[in-house]
């Protein structure tokens, strides 16, 4: 009988620790179907939540979206648990530390970005025109900029999409779904409670299509767009001509105090900034709240 032989060690073998790793890719979560309302309540409640936590304002926010997880318009359960679990998170931290990952995270990280054009043209020539065709969106949704902020910025769109409930807002989010995907699983792959709310977003759009899931795959993998060679007016995503609407005339906008008591501003009364507001040929019971800006960093430069 022949003795099995052990396998002697290569003592020159070091095993070597992993410094890069390919990007990780999350499928996208199961849509749940909703109703209009219910879709509504969870767009501003992620458009409250997404923007800056400032200390005077974000406890009334969460309030605020609490209240509306239980109210008539509450969204069914797999999308109102990944929402409570940040709110939860959010009052265990206080807005001080999340205050803190918040700038770490949405100002430091390339692939956690809260403009929408950057995961499509990226820091480049073509942002101007992309910016612009946002603009024109909600323009052509009756409704103009209340607040010193971009016009792609996920907060804005997604309360646009809450108080108009138009089909323009719908088309925006779901032409940067690329965006928003890479934007998850940015989140998700480094740690921050923030990757609960973009999950409750996503359940909220269409599932992604095959060319949508290679596109996604390719974004994580390189990351936003950098600038190129050549000019061209085509952009990567859909955008909505205004020139044959009327001009938007000045804001004529309630007070908060009003809006509380009138619940004027949609589904959740925002206790935060307001990032849009209606054109003043709006009815009056649905106009906007004027309250505080939001901050004004920019999150132009990115590593």
């Amino acid at each position: 009988m022949i003795p099995k032989r052990t396998p002697k060690r290569n003592p020159t073998r070091v095993r070597t620790p992993s410094f890069v790793r390919a990007p990780r890719l999350l499928a996208a979560p199961e849509r749940v179907a909703l109703t209009a309302p219910q879709r509504a309540t969870v767009h501003m409640a992620a458009s409250l939540l997404l923007d800056y936590p400032a200390e005077d304002a974000l406890q009334a926010r969460l309030e605020a979206v609490e209240a509306a997880l239980t109210g008539p318009d509450a969204p069914p359960a797999a999308v109102a648990a990944p929402v409570e679990e940040f709110v939860a998170t959010a009052r265990s931290w206080g807005a001080r530390v999340l205050a803190e990952h918040y700038v770490e995270t949405f100002d430091r990280r390339r692939r956690c970005c809260l403009y929408l054009t950057y995961y499509a043209v990226g820091d480049t020539r073509h942002r101007g025109a992309a910016l612009l065709a946002f603009k024109q969106a909600l323009a052509a949704a009756g409704y103009e900029m209340a607040a010193d902020e971009l016009p792609d910025y996920l907060p804005v769109v997604l309360e646009l999409s809450a108080r108009s409930g138009d089909e323009i807002a719908q088309t925006l989010l779901s032409s940067h779904r690329e965006g928003i995907e890479v934007l998850r699983s940015a989140l998700v792959d480094a740690g921050s409670p923030y990757a609960h709310l973009v999950e409750a977003i996503s359940m909220t759009l269409p599932e992604i299509d095959a060319a949508t899931a290679d596109r996604v795959r390719a974004l994580v993998a390189a990351g936003p767009p950098t600038e190129t060679v050549g000019v061209t007016d085509m952009l990567p995503f859909p955008s909505t001509p205004i020139s044959s609407l009327s001009p938007i005339g000045p804001l004529n906008t309630a007070t908060a105090a009003d809006a509380a008591t009138t619940a004027a501003g949609g589904p959740i009364d925002p206790a935060g900034p307001a990032e849009v507001a209606e054109a003043s040929d709006v009815s009056e019971p649905a106009r906007a709240a004027s309250l505080p800006e939001p901050r004004a960093a920019s999150q132009e430069s990115r590593s």
